[in-house]
């Protein structure tokens, strides 16, 4: 499986959306340098409030730019970043991915998937209704989260548009992606 990073986004302080950069760089064992929410133990706000101890499985979010043409269809105008990711991709089906899958990401970079973003009520701040468009249920009633992958770096590197993604799948048997 490949794809493409189309953009890559970071901020050093709380806020949903995260400014477009030139590059960033991930940091092994932190996630992404100057970012708010790079560290060995968790950084989101209600994480931090139910144990601060825990490790942080959310050092680098990715998402699908596939994506915002979805909710585009329904209305919804998303742009890279605009929801807090860092790296925004195109041809790959992140959501697909099992636990464990490693990213490879431009000429170094490396990073294991380790679940699925949990979209807050945040999104709907952002923009009235857009809650409801990336996360579902499927015919079945289960629940479908679409606001990308959690990842941990494993090793760093610069990240730029235009760096290719490789996806190597972890030795089966494969875990499915859960909320992290």
């Amino acid at each position: 499986m490949r794809g493409a990073v189309v953009a890559v986004s970071c901020s050093g302080v709380y806020s949903f959306t995260k400014p477009n950069r030139e590059s960033i760089t991930l940091l092994a064992g932190l996630g992404v340098e100057g970012d708010v929410h790079s560290g060995v133990t968790v950084k989101h706000r209600s994480r931090v409030a139910q144990d601060p101890t825990q490790p942080n499985l959310r050092q680098v979010h990715l998402m699908h730019e596939e994506l915002f043409e979805e909710v585009g269809a329904a209305g919804f105008r998303v742009g890279p970043g605009e929801l807090g990711e860092n790296i925004t991709a195109r041809g790959i089906d992140l959501l697909a991915l099992p636990v464990g899958t490693l990213l490879r990401i431009g000429d170094d970079a490396v990073v294991e998937v380790t679940g699925l973003r949990n979209p807050c009520v945040q999104i709907d701040a952002f923009q009235a209704g857009l809650l409801k468009q990336v996360v579902g249920r499927d015919a079945d009633g289960k629940l479908v989260r679409k606001a990308g992958v959690m990842s941990v770096v494993k090793v760093g590197g610069r990240v730029r548009p235009g760096d290719a993604i490789k996806a190597e799948l972890p030795d089966g048997p494969h875990r499915p992606l859960d909320r992290v």
